[in-house]
Formats: C-alpha cells, structure tokens, sequence
C-alpha cells in the first residue's frame, strides 16, 4: 500500500509533476470557438459525457450563434435541440434564461466575474471556474469535478466530501499557476488509470505516494474506509 509524502502541499506538488509526464498535451475537451459556446458546453456538460456534448453542439452552434438566440428562442424547441444531453429540458430552460441575463445585463457578452457568472441560471462554482479560466484566462480557483472529487481524496489531498469544501482544501495545497492544470491532468488519469469502479493500481504511476493503492489490503479506494 502506497504513502503520501508528508505534507499535502508536498504531495500535490509531487502528483502534478509526475502527471505533468503522463499526460503532457491534456486539456479542456469540450469544443469551441467563442466564451459563449463555451459557457453553453459546459452547462450542458453536467452529468454528461464531453463526447456528447460535441456531438450536439456542432448543429447547436450553427443554430444558436448568440445570446439573444437563446433568450427568443422556443424552449421547447431548444430542448429538441440538445435532445440526448442528460436533463435536456432542464438545461433548456437554463440556456434560455441564460440568454435573457446575457442580454439585460451584459449586453449579450459573458460576464468575467465569479459573482456575475453564478448568478446566471444553471452556472455554479465549478462551471464558473471553468469559463473563468478557458475563457478569460483568469484562475479564481480549481475546477472539482467528479474525477477531481474521487482523486483528491484517494490521493490524500482532502477528505472533504463536498466540491467547494475540497476546492478549499485543493486551492491551499497546489500552486496557483497550476490551478487550472491541476483538474485536466486529473480528468486525464481518472479516465485512464484511476477509474471509480476498477482503479489500475499496478499501472499507475503515483501509487508509491497513494495511501490509498489497493496493495493487499481491502481499503475503499474512494471512502478509506474498510470494505
């Protein structure tokens, strides 16, 4: 069973280099070409598979090239539109009201404030960050996602359960500049290696410093709780 180093800032620092060699060209894999394409894709993108939010939005973005489309546009009608995106007709109404607070209040343009943006329908902290960073180049925090939420916490760096409480902990432990890298290289290694259901801890490259590598012991990779 593997050991983290000893502190947590040590630890964070020795997992960001060594998935900065694994994973060297990860990144953001939602598409898009404007600050409001992005902001729709990562709304739609909750509980949703990235692949599908592309294969959506390459006919949404043809159709929907504004904020004002989306704030005159049939809810209805848009909720046909991204069909097949989890929770389509909630996120339809989000878009739609998104559109609306774009127009009245920002002259159609995406805000670039954390306070602004989560006052938008459907945008909390973690789609705020997100936008934040790809979109206006501004590090407010970490983005924490389910693979965030799951490493995080088998790599000793948090065990908060909740994602603003672990994004506390996270933005304490890794260094500013490597926020924004941080969740991508994180998304990268739970997709690959370190999955929720069969992590491959023989294969994986931080298991000497994971407290929570299988080894022999039964230990709940995702609790550090005895099965």
């Amino acid at each position: 069973m593997g050991t983290m180093l000893d502190s947590r800032e040590a630890q964070a620092v020795e997992v960001l280099d060594r998935l900065y060699d694994e994973y060297p060209d990860t990144d953001i894999s939602l598409e898009f070409e404007t600050k409001l394409e992005l902001l729709v894709a990562v709304v739609l993108s909750a509980q949703c598979t990235d692949e599908r939010v592309n294969e959506t939005t390459e006919e949404l973005f043809e159709k929907y090239r504004s904020a004002a489309d989306y704030a005159t546009a049939d809810e209805e009608e848009l909720a046909d539109d991204i069909y097949g995106i989890t929770y389509h007709n909630s996120k339809a109404g989000y878009l739609k009201g998104i559109g609306e607070t774009l127009v009245e209040e920002h002259d159609g343009e995406v805000p670039d404030t954390m306070s602004a943006l989560t006052d938008l329908p459907g945008v909390g902290r973690k789609t705020a960050n997100v936008v934040l960073q790809h979109a206006h180049d501004i590090n407010e925090g970490i983005v924490v996602d389910t693979h965030v939420q799951r490493l995080s916490r088998r790599l000793g760096l948090t065990e908060e359960e909740q994602p603003n409480k672990i994004e506390q902990d996270l933005v304490d432990v890794v260094p500013e500049d490597d926020w924004r890298m941080f969740t991508h290289l994180l998304i990268s290694h739970g997709r690959e290696v370190c999955t929720a259901r069969n992590p491959d801890c023989d294969d994986c490259e931080l298991a000497d410093i994971c407290p929570s590598e299988r080894g022999d012991s039964d230990v709940d990779l995702a609790s550090g709780e005895q099965w």
